[in-house]
């Protein structure tokens, strides 16, 4: 395979060859912070089994980012990521199969800019304008208890009036809210500074990739360096309380206290978790949607997407141990940890923050869930771009500027995610119904590209790989699929009872916009140069090699999600 490197001008209209296997690193040295995502919801859901969930989860997806590092190595001239790659191998057995592939990773990844704004904003607004905490013991409610007005009344009422009476007007200000089927949407202040981050986000990757890459380098250093304080310090200082992680056993409930058992509801309820920690621990694949940006992508490729993996394994098993270790049940089944808000504060007291401390780890925080967003912007814009080059989605997504950012992807990408922090910014349910919407797509997506691994190696084995997956490797990976799915039919409800119907709906909305672009815009065939990594021809395409296994691999697929939809109820 020919190693390209920019040697030469670039063509307009092409993403520039400007960086090696560790920009890709440091663009994609945002996924650890995606743990901030869902570490509080997972732990008020499944209880103390939640620390092994996200050990496990990120060790299937270091498993999984090997079959993925092989048929990237099949596509030095693309970008966009697995999902491009993947897709080539379905196009010879369904035109409407290839597409879905594109869109559910874009469907998975884009949600990471709403959902990570909302966030940051939430901790920008809890700096700004904090809501104030009174105990029984506080003088402002020892001293309201006095008032002959308040006479027999409770300290719980106290509390509760005086919380009302002092917190900023701010926090109930709002442009526009209301209902939108199963969720809440609300244009508040969280929503207005949520805008302000995408923006800035947009700007930092208007320059292009390299630019992106250099910010995300010492924005990464001021993250990662803290995220392992916070993993190792509380073990170091004996803070970690091991009845934390006893008795180990699901919940009975989410979110109350009763230890559940390791029966149907219990197993449900864990599935749930290993569905929604899959969306942030399998994430490091997103370090190889930048391939045609790789000065050597033979070399880059596989290096990018195993240094992330080995990061994510790091943070992802350190991270979740401590916080559940100092924090325990009743602290991970608080409010403010499970809609994310108080997770910050909770990770600067692991390590004896107080005052300035919490506040400049909170400051850090909000930097993480930066990192988050540029690295899903950058990955997902570039989705949008590669599959527009590649006759999947509307044409004029295929455009880059002078820097060679896919600009007008970044923008659909932007003004897609202003509804969607709408929706994200109401309330910590509508948070998760995005979460697992988005997650569904995911899925959809791992299915996918972990069985088109071993269909480029039936239809395309003559093809050189830069770097080929043990063949042990590429069976797990096709077994995981399927786990995958089962986690998504038996734990998507978890979330929201409408979670996994609304996520195949979503994930469906592809075929009428394959259909524009394919038979409206380029009459039914497919841009000529799709396949030039390949060495093939449209014609080539008639060959199918693997015969009637793809059909079968699909059949089982939506079999298993149903399946398991039926039998792990809660």
């Amino acid at each position: 395979m020919t190693v390209l490197a920019q040697s030469g001008p670039v063509e307009a209209g092409q993403l520039h060859r400007t960086i090696d296997w560790r920009g890709a690193f440091w663009v994609a040295s945002g996924v650890p912070a995606l743990v901030l995502f869902s570490i509080g919801g997972i732990s008020g859901t499944v209880g103390t089994p939640a620390f092994v969930i996200w050990m496990v989860s990120v060790s299937f997806g270091l498993i999984q980012a090997c079959t993925y590092a092989e048929i990237a190595g099949l596509f030095p001239s693309k970008s966009g990521g697995a999902s491009v790659y993947g897709a080539t191998a379905w196009l010879r057995y369904s035109k409407f199969i290839a597409p879905l592939s594109v869109w559910c990773n874009w469907l998975a990844w884009t949600p990471v800019l709403s959902l990570g704004c909302s966030i940051a904003a939430a901790y920008i607004l809890n700096v700004l304008a904090p809501i104030p905490s009174f105990t029984e013991t506080s003088p402002q409610v020892l001293a309201w208890l006095a008032e002959p007005a308040n006479a027999g009344a409770t300290a719980a009422e106290a509390i509760a009036a005086l919380t009302s009476a002092a917190t900023p007007a701010i926090r109930d200000w709002t442009i526009y809210s209301g209902s939108l089927g199963p969720v809440q949407f609300s244009m508040n202040a969280v929503f207005v500074i949520g805008v302000i981050l995408m923006l800035v986000t947009f700007a930092i990757q208007h320059r292009g990739i390299l630019s992106t890459a250099n910010v995300q380098k010492f924005i990464g250093l001021a993250v990662i360096v803290p995220m392992l304080i916070v993993g190792i310090v509380p073990i170091l200082t004996g803070q970690i309380n091991w009845d934390n992680y006893t008795p180990f056993v699901p919940l009975a409930e989410a979110y109350s206290p009763e230890p559940g058992a390791w029966n149907i509801a219990g197993w449900t309820l864990v599935f749930g978790g290993m569905f929604i920690a899959a969306w942030s621990a399998y994430a490091f694949e997103t370090s190889i949607c930048f391939t045609s940006e790789f000065k050597n992508p033979g070399r880059d490729t596989v290096r990018a997407i195993l240094y992330s993996g080995l990061l994510c394994l790091l943070l992802y098993t350190l991270v979740p141990f401590t916080f559940q270790g100092v924090l325990g049940l009743e602290g991970m089944l608080s409010p403010s940890i499970a809609d994310g808000s108080g997770v910050g504060q909770a990770m600067a007291q692991m390590v004896g923050g107080s005052g300035f401390v919490t506040t400049i780890m909170i400051m850090l925080m909000i930097l993480a869930l930066m990192l988050a967003i540029n690295t899903a912007m950058a990955g997902s814009s570039r989705t949008l771009y590669q599959g527009a080059v590649d006759g999947w989605l509307p044409r004029y997504l295929s455009h880059v500027n002078e820097h060679g950012a896919p600009t007008r992807a970044m923008w659909t990408d932007l003004i897609f995610n202003l509804g969607i922090l709408a929706i994200a910014c109401a309330d910590a349910e509508s948070f998760f119904f995005i979460l697992a919407v988005s997650n569904c797509g995911y899925i959809i997506f791992n299915f996918l590209n972990l069985n088109a691994g071993w269909i480029h190696r039936i239809d395309n084995g003559h093809i050189r790989r830069p770097w080929r997956a043990p063949t042990i490797l590429i069976a797990v990976g096709c077994l995981l699929s399927y786990v995958n799915a089962m986690f998504m039919g038996a734990g998507a409800k978890v979330w929201n009872p409408w979670a996994l119907w609304a996520g195949l709906i979503a994930a469906a909305l592809i075929i009428p916009v394959f259909c524009y672009r394919h038979y409206i815009q380029d009459g039914g065939r497919f841009p000529t140069h799709m396949l030039d990594d390949l060495g093939i021809t449209q014609e080539d395409l008639k060959v199918r090699k693997a015969g009637i296994l793809p059909y079968l691999t699909l059949a089982a697929g939506l079999a298993v999600v149903l399946v398991a939809n039926w039998i792990f109820v809660i």
